[in-house]
Parts: structure tokens; sequence; C-alpha cells
């Protein structure tokens, strides 16, 4: 691509702060690199139900979602890696059976299990708290406000799960869930410093950098060109594929070390 770049923008922290608000001034960042024959990607832990229309207004190029298991460009799916349904099933009698919230993370929306909105609330106020939100607004964060298109009521036996997402009561359920499901990649999500609030399992062996290489083969483009910008410990990945990568100011200590 020579002098042309790829972008590839995490969204939480980086694109939209951790209130959900997109700034004009990362509107016009976009558009203007995209004017002047740059590519843009979203590259985000969300699956494609969590890519509100202020963000898909932007005018994207395409994104790699959950976390890289999801690559789309101009409109075309180029990967789409699930979770196996045998696999989902199994997952969602584990966290019923210890008692732990979660939620299923699918291109088609967010399916939260039935007691997400209550258990999950006070760990989605230290999450917008470490994340830099304003008292005013983590001391009354509702679960509905940071999830507001998420779905309850719905089979949470699936067969269409990129991530799945759940409430720690305590680190060892994140060791646990990573020996229960060896197959999958066990991680967490949190607050400042990556406090661990939140556990994940999703595709095993499938990262940003690994979607970043399979994007650029499809687009026929040099990794060399890319440029990554992101914020957290799950970036980093990224930052190490990428030929430049810009961590955000508000952005961990790993994440900061790891940008180039």
């Amino acid at each position: 691509m020579g002098d042309k770049k790829i972008a590839l923008v995490d969204v939480d922290g980086t694109l939209v702060d951790y209130d959900g608000n997109l700034p004009q001034s990362a509107v016009d960042a976009v558009r203007a690199a995209r004017a002047n024959g740059h590519r843009v990607y979203a590259c985000t832990g969300r699956s494609k139900a969590e890519m509100y229309q202020n963000i898909l207004d932007i005018g994207l190029d395409g994104m790699i979602g959950g976390n890289g298991c999801y690559i789309e460009s101009d409109g075309d799916v180029v990967f789409h890696q699930l979770i196996p349904a045998d696999e989902e099933r199994r997952l969602v009698d584990w966290l019923n059976e210890r008692g732990l919230a979660f939620y299923l993370e699918s291109n088609s929306g967010l399916y939260g299990s039935a007691t997400f909105q209550e258990d999950a609330r006070d760990a989605m106020r230290l999450y917008a708290k470490g994340k830099g939100a304003p008292e005013e607004v983590y001391t009354k964060m509702e679960v509905k406000d940071a999830f507001p298109e998420m779905i309850f009521g719905a089979d949470l036996y699936r067969d269409d799960v990129n991530k799945v997402s759940f409430l720690l009561k305590s680190y060892q359920d994140h060791l646990d869930s990573a020996e229960a499901f060896p197959n999958l990649k066990a991680g967490t999500w949190g607050g400042r410093g990556e406090t661990a609030l939140f556990g994940d399992l999703g595709v095993k062996d499938i990262t940003k950098a690994f979607a970043v290489n399979k994007l650029c083969q499809y687009l026929g483009a040099d990794v060399a060109d890319t440029i990554a910008f992101g914020d957290a410990k799950v970036d980093i990945p990224m930052f190490e594929a990428c030929g430049t990568s810009c961590c955000m100011g508000s952005g961990g200590d790993e994440a900061k070390a790891a940008a180039a």
C-alpha cells in the first residue's frame, strides 16, 4: 500500500470513552484518514451487535470483533470462528452451577443470564470508576446503561457465540474456568490497572494480532503499513503485530510499555 496505511482502532477507551461517548474529534480523525486514502478498521473485543449506530455512522472500512474471532471488510465477512455449540452448552451449565452471572456475546446480540442485571451492578460501577467516569455517573450506573441492547429471557444454549463474559466472585473463578475449559481462551477484564472484575472465555489461539495478519493477507497489504491504537492489555498483541502502535494516555502501564 506504500504511503497508504491501515489503522486498527480499539473501541472502548480509545474510540469511545467508558461512558460510551464518541468525541467529534475521533469522528473527524477517522473521516480525514479515509478521505486521504487510508483504511480504518475497528479492532475490538466487542461483537458486531455492540457496534452501535453512532460508531457505524462514522464510516469505517470494517471491523475486527471478539478480539479477533470475527473479521469484516467492506461489508464482506473475511473470517468468523465461533465457540463450538457443545462447548457453549457445557459452559452455560458450568456458570449456572457456580452461580456466576454472565452474558453471551454474539453478532446477533448480547444475551444476559437471569441475574446479570442485578449481580453485575457493583462490578460495572467499579469498572466505570476505574476507567475515569465521573462520580455522578458511576455511582448511578446500571447494567442497562453499559449494555442498552442486552437481551434477557432468551435461550442461552446457542450456536452463534463469539465469547462469554462472566462476573468473578473471586480470581479463583477465572483460574477454575481456564482449567475446566482448556479448549477455550480464558481471560479477565476490569478497571484501572487491569483489575479482574470479569472473566471471559473465547476461541482459543485467536487474538487481535492473528486477525490483523489475516486482514492484511486478505487485503494484500504489508503488516508494516498498519497502525494500532489502543489502551489496554488485550491490545498488546495488536501493538506487537502492527508496524506502528500508539497507546492512549489513559491506558494501562503494560499497554503503554508495549506501544512503539
